[in-house]
């Protein structure tokens, strides 16, 4: 897995890679947005909700956790070993968004995760066990959860979205 020197680098890989990430959808037609391909996993609304579902899930357990509320992870309701009906659970929370609308909120989602590490003591963001959220006997440090949650799907689900395209001659 890719390593962060400072949260300046995490920051920075987050902004480029989700760049690439979400100008994959500029020519994608809302009437397309829940066209299923041979090969690919996820429709284009399916990969944007699963996006704004972790990142969303993620900086919810920051703000339960600093307001000293029980944290529910990975989501109230799911456990790690039924992870599929928590990406159900996404794909039914923005369903009914415009592949723009869907846009428009990650757009602000990632902008609001970047805010919120820039504030992040070194120390937090890079020692494991500083985070109940993030403590689990993987003992990972709050930056890998980020990675995993951001960075690494942004590069995955790109060359997703760019297989569904390339599949689909509408949107080529």
């Amino acid at each position: 897995m890719q390593s962060y020197s400072s949260k300046e680098a995490l920051i920075q890989a987050i902004e480029i890679n989700y760049k690439k990430y979400i100008d994959e959808f500029i020519n994608i037609p809302n009437e397309l947005k829940n066209t299923r391909v041979d090969k690919v996993d996820r429709t284009p609304g399916e990969n944007l909700s699963y996006q704004l579902g972790w990142i969303t899930a993620l900086l919810n357990w920051e703000k339960d956790e600093i307001a000293g509320e029980k944290v529910h992870v990975p989501a109230e309701g799911y456990k790690w070993n039924n992870l599929g009906g928590l990406y159900q659970s996404f794909y039914a929370t923005y369903d009914t968004y415009t592949l723009s609308k869907q846009v428009n909120l990650l757009n602000q989602k990632v902008a609001e995760l970047c805010e919120w590490l820039s504030t992040l003591p070194d120390d937090i963001l890079f020692e494991p066990n500083k985070r109940q959220w993030a403590t689990t006997n993987a003992q990972w440090p709050v930056w890998k959860w980020v990675h995993i949650n951001s960075v690494a799907p942004f590069k995955t689900f790109r060359t997703k979205i760019r297989q569904w395209k390339k599949l689909l001659p509408a949107c080529q």
